[in-house]
């Protein structure tokens, strides 16, 4: 049994991004362990939503445990930091947002689970974060460090094939205009495709547990299954070292 650590930004961010390599390490009898930076403060959530009383995040930790459970998560922690929001916004400057995080203290606090789980792989974002959220570009320079002070052997850069994006989409149903330069990375650059087709049923599920942030009229939730396989059922990922072009087809486990 290998221990695989997916480190994100926020709940939800799991399931979207690594939701079938998760899934798929655990039906091979692997530990998956999820690591989060923040709890999803600033997220937007339709009035009424909550509970008298309840804070957003106190229902966002809830969600990503519910989610947890689906893909065969182990252990869930929560690194502390406050959501930065999206950039630009004046939150990104607040007081413990993960965006004014000391990388080398935050790769400190990750290292050390990383040590203690004596993970064999660590999936991170790309150094865009994938579309250019603060958190998420945080969370490929914190992740980067924190597996070189643990010395994990394996670290992947989750992200989308910009190439594929826009031709799957269209496939899906869906129109959208083509991604930004920032969205994602060139299919040149990726060095693993995982395809996650046969744990769909489970990536969607957990999806369906982020309640706050993804509704059933959501893009996620809306679009048939047929659809959705098209758009979800790959992951892709970097892996320094690997390449070109793609060389995995899993996660080294």
């Amino acid at each position: 049994m290998a221990t695989l650590v997916t480190f994100h930004a926020h709940p939800d961010d799991e399931c979207i991004q690594t939701g079938g390599v998760m899934r798929k390490a655990f039906e091979a009898g692997h530990r998956v362990v999820l690591v989060v930076a923040t709890r999803g403060e600033v997220g937007e959530v339709p009035d009424g939503f909550l509970d008298d009383g309840e804070e957003l995040w106190e229902r966002r930790v809830t969600e990503t445990h519910e989610a947890a459970k689906i893909l065969g998560v182990s252990r869930v922690e929560f690194l502390g930091y406050k959501d930065s929001g999206m950039m630009g916004e004046p939150t990104n400057d607040g007081p413990g947002t993960f965006w004014t995080a000391d990388v080398e203290e935050a790769a400190r606090k990750l290292a050390a689970i990383l040590e203690e789980e004596q993970a064999e792989a660590l999936t991170i974002y790309d150094d865009n974060g994938g579309y250019g959220h603060p958190d998420h570009i945080q969370v490929h320079r914190v992740g980067l460090r924190a597996a070189e002070l643990a010395g994990t052997p394996a670290v992947y850069q989750a992200t989308v094939n910009r190439d594929l994006a826009l031709t799957h989409m269209k496939d899906a149903g869906i129109e959208l205009p083509d991604p930004p330069e920032s969205f994602g990375k060139p299919a040149a650059e990726l060095t693993a495709r995982v395809d996650v087709r046969d744990v769909l049923e489970h990536k969607r599920a957990a999806m369906r547990a982020h309640a706050s942030q993804i509704s059933e009229e959501s893009f996620f939730l809306a679009m048939p299954d047929e659809a959705f396989a098209v758009a979800f059922g790959t992951e892709w990922f970097i892996r320094a070292g690997h390449g070109p072009g793609i060389t995995e087809t899993s996660l080294a486990l």
